[in-house]
């Protein structure tokens, strides 16, 4: 289905107001924006000043972003998001014809996963609101994509774009995310998920300097690092409900180096030390209780977590080991499919891929494979399944 375009659709370009949040069911839930900006109404008038004093004082603001309860409101995200990022917010480009935004590559499936994005926005929305912002988003999408031929759309980058749609309006959303794109979410949106791989294999290392007993009981249940892919490629934007939280975090990461959200990622894996810990050694088990983020965890003792985290291990101490994981995966994986194409030439494919992992000596049953094999085998069946799930998930 094509998102159907409306006579009566807006010509104003501003953001959502917000009443409510929505949680991960898809229930609505109080929306406490009031009391988070009265419990930070000084810190407000202390951002307030430094803006009005016309002052350059990026790393002044990215304290302001950092320190706990971000910038507090959308009001001031508005003007601080653009300077965290240096975006020129006074010559945003003109849009594109539609002719051109809907001749680019990647439009039939940008448009696919827009009309699955309906849990992102605010309960309660007219419908002509929500599809008119629907409209914009596939527009937004796109202009990023036409303006940059060399970057490839994810499925997830959408969870990103909304986010700033609903906050700062079409037009400032696009100026944020054409400077984005190019720098924090570059890594995600090559032709092939080789570097976004290569993040998540920052994670077990992260995990076994802080807590060698957990990152060994979730290697020994082969659960991988699937469960956070999620997290990862939408800033936490797909799985989070509650858009103040959301906001939350994309202020933190649009201050902080460009793998902050692996650090959060970490963080929140040790926040669930003991649960993760008391459950069964099993990676269905494990995947299916991590891949699911609890409600109202401490953002801003994750936060925190996660600052300390990238500050005792920074990404120049776990890079190697991560490099080296990466490796070990893909020589695996080739080793694996050598060995299969081997086999099959020599005529003793029968089976499928089962029967190559394991063989039969006498009455007893023997894996063929190392331990890595096995792990990237996994990784790999996940990966894919991961992209069958999104487009389930987004049905729903």
């Amino acid at each position: 289905m094509v998102i159907e375009r409306r006579a009566s659709r807006s010509k104003r370009d501003k953001p959502a107001r917000r009443t409510n949040s929505v949680d991960a069911d898809g229930a609505e839930c109080v929306q406490s924006s009031k009391d988070h900006e009265n419990d930070y109404s000084e810190k407000e008038q202390n951002i307030l000043k430094v803006l009005d004093s016309g002052s350059a004082d990026v790393e002044g603001l990215r304290g302001f972003a950092v320190s706990p309860g971000g910038l507090v409101n959308d009001d001031i995200r508005k003007e601080v998001w653009p300077r965290l990022l240096n975006v020129n917010v006074i010559d945003i480009p003109q849009k594109p014809s539609v002719e051109i935004l809907h001749g680019h590559r990647d439009y039939t499936q940008v448009v696919m996963d827009v009309n699955r994005s309906l849990k992102r926005f605010p309960p309660g929305m007219d419908e002509d609101v929500r599809m008119s912002y629907q409209d914009q988003l596939v527009d937004l999408i796109m202009r990023v994509l036409v303006q940059h031929n060399e970057l490839h759309y994810y499925q997830g980058y959408h969870d990103i774009c909304v986010t700033f749609l609903l906050v700062l309006g079409e037009d400032l959303a696009f100026a944020i995310l054409d400077v984005l794109s190019l720098q924090h979410l570059r890594d995600f949106m090559d032709a092939n998920m080789d570097r976004t791989k290569h993040i998540l294999n920052y994670l077990y290392p992260i995990v076994g300097r802080a807590n060698p007993t957990l990152r060994h009981f979730m290697e020994e249940s082969e659960v991988g690092t699937v469960f956070c892919l999620s997290w990862l490629i939408t800033w936490f934007g797909h799985v989070l409900g509650d858009l103040d939280s959301i906001v939350r975090l994309y202020d933190f990461f649009m201050a902080c180096d460009p793998l902050m959200p692996i650090y959060m990622a970490a963080s929140i894996v040790l926040y669930r030390e003991k649960e993760i810990l008391a459950s069964e050694c099993e990676m269905c088990t494990l995947h299916g209780m991590l891949s699911k983020i609890p409600d109202n965890l401490p953002y801003e003792q994750l936060i925190v977590k996660a600052k300390d985290l990238f500050s005792k291990f920074p990404p120049k101490t776990v890079a190697k080991e991560a490099r080296e994981i990466h490796e070990q995966k893909k020589c695996a994986l080739s080793q694996h499919r050598k060995t299969n194409i081997e086999r099959m030439r020599q005529g003793h494919q029968k089976g499928g891929m089962l029967k190559n992992l394991l063989y039969l000596d006498g009455d007893r049953l023997f894996i063929k494979v190392t331990l890595w094999t096995l792990v990237g085998v996994i990784t790999a069946a996940g990966l894919t399944w991961l992209n069958h799930y999104y487009v389930h998930d987004y049905n729903s």
